[in-house]
């Protein structure tokens, strides 16, 4: 065994998978999880766990691996998440625990994800579950969105004893999870569903098709249904779009819109209800994880697709994973390209979408290099379908229905990072309705640090 190199883990043929919805990494199996632990060093001071945002015990849960406890592993893993199966999937893990591991240093780091994925999914095949709160403390906390952040939040404070209820929008719980993941990178069945029944069992409820700020308001909840705080977990499903030419033409989604028909709706399925249209030759406009997402789903449906990205390669915000598995899937990248306008033909369909050809010039406020159009660098791609990938911003629903939560400019609610605090006596805030679109793991330690934040509101402290 070369401790200096990762124990391998096993996927999808690129091929075969570019043409089902099969979950692509296949994960580790026992005997695979015990060679990778193994080559942990389990440092006294543990950067590992400073890199995670639930401040998951790193050392300590693959110290049990190493030894084949199992079930004492994901004991360790649940004491701060509530998502392990799920984080094990989509945490950018490179930029934050195996980003900080020591033994990356000289060599590759642990695969502290893949290790947390293999430990939940024996939890959730041998009916292992979450140990919940040996006392209850009568009081009632609403938690609005079963996304990453309303599902931790709402976990730890079962785990506290106090008696939740969580509001879901949507006829499924899960949030972003079920509506904006495809299926081949986190599986709704085998893992999401596992995940939100491990919540449930600490004692939680969940009420699907109830939109907060229509169905009932903040108020109303607080004032007449006896709940004592509660938390804005609702994430940002509102999608941007660029403000050209042509983007009201039939054949032009937004991938919020384009994922949701597709993982929730299930219309990757000839068969569904909702059935989305099957484009030739696609374009998907930004570089982001959901860009990729978009794209390897358009793909997956017969097309060939682009990704149409204004900087280079090396700015791709998008997972270094994510981009190289859409490139192994055969995904082409026109990058340093911008869209101009969209055309269409006299019946309003897609024929086309003009671009220019871009450079990088000086930084901008985010320290990346400015994109710069060349001039006379025109031209025009033959597509019949384009999706918008370009982030979302929170539905202002709820703030608008809610007496005295302050919003900023983008419509996003004004919180205290440490604790969720609003500017509303008992309601907190987390995840993307605070920050705009962020990751699934920045939303549950979001979701982690507003529990404590209601737990010490309420107990006083």
């Amino acid at each position: 065994m070369d401790v200096l190199k990762k124990v391998p883990v096993r996927e999808q043929d690129a091929k075969v998978r570019a043409a089902n919805f099969e979950e692509v990494c296949l994960g580790y199996n026992k005997e695979e999880a015990m060679e990778e632990a193994a080559r942990c060093i389990n440092c006294k001071n543990a950067q590992c766990v400073k890199g995670c945002p639930v401040a998951i015990d790193i050392p300590g849960f693959i110290e049990k691996v190493k030894e084949g406890d199992v079930e004492a592993a994901y004991q360790v893993i649940s004491e701060s998440s509530a998502l392990p199966a799920v984080c094990g999937r989509v945490c950018p893990q490179e930029s934050q625990c195996e980003g900080k591991c020591i033994r990356g240093i000289k060599g590759e780091p642990i695969s502290i994800g893949k290790l947390e994925r293999f430990v939940a999914d024996w939890a959730g095949e041998n009916g292992v579950k979450p140990q919940s709160a040996k006392e209850k403390k009568g009081k009632k906390v609403a938690v609005i969105g079963s996304g990453p952040a309303g599902l931790t939040c709402a976990g730890d404070l079962a785990k506290m004893g106090y008696d939740v209820t969580i509001f879901e929008a949507l006829h499924e719980p899960g949030g972003v999870l079920v509506y904006g993941i495809p299926e081949f990178r986190l599986p709704k069945e085998a893992v999401v569903a596992k995940e939100i029944e491990n919540v449930k069992s600490l004692g939680v409820k969940i009420e699907t098709n109830v939109v907060i700020g229509k169905a009932v308001t903040i108020d109303e909840l607080m004032d007449e249904e006896g709940f004592s705080a509660v938390f804005i977990g609702s994430g940002a499903g509102l999608p941007k779009f660029m403000g050209i030419p042509g983007e009201n033409a039939n054949g032009v989604f937004s991938a919020n819109e384009y994922l949701t028909r597709s993982n929730l709706m299930k219309a990757f399925d000839e068969n569904s209800n909702t059935p989305i249209m099957r484009g030739k030759k696609v374009a998907v406009v930004g570089g982001g994880n959901v860009a990729m997402d978009a794209a390897r789903t358009a793909l997956r449906l017969g097309a060939e697709v682009h990704i149409v990205y204004r900087r280079s390669e090396e700015e791709l915000p998008a997972r270094v994973e994510e981009v190289h598995h859409a490139k192994e899937e055969g995904i082409l990248f026109d990058l340093l390209t911008n869209p101009t306008e969209i055309l269409s033909d006299e019946k309003g369909w897609v024929t086309g979408m003009k671009c220019i050809r871009m450079e990088l010039g000086e930084p901008d406020d985010s320290g990346r290099r400015r994109p710069v159009e060349i001039p006379d660098s025109e031209f025009t791609m033959e597509v019949d379908t384009v999706i918008m990938s370009l982030g979302t911003s929170p539905n202002p629903l709820i703030s608008s229905t809610t007496e005295g939560l302050e919003t900023n400019k983008w419509k996003c609610i004004v919180a205290d990072e440490a604790n969720g605090k609003t500017t509303k006596e008992g309601v907190y805030a987390g995840g993307d309705a605070v920050t705009g679109a962020a990751t699934v793991i920045l939303a549950m330690g979001a979701g982690k640090a507003a529990a404590k934040g209601i737990d010490e509101y309420l107990s006083g402290k």
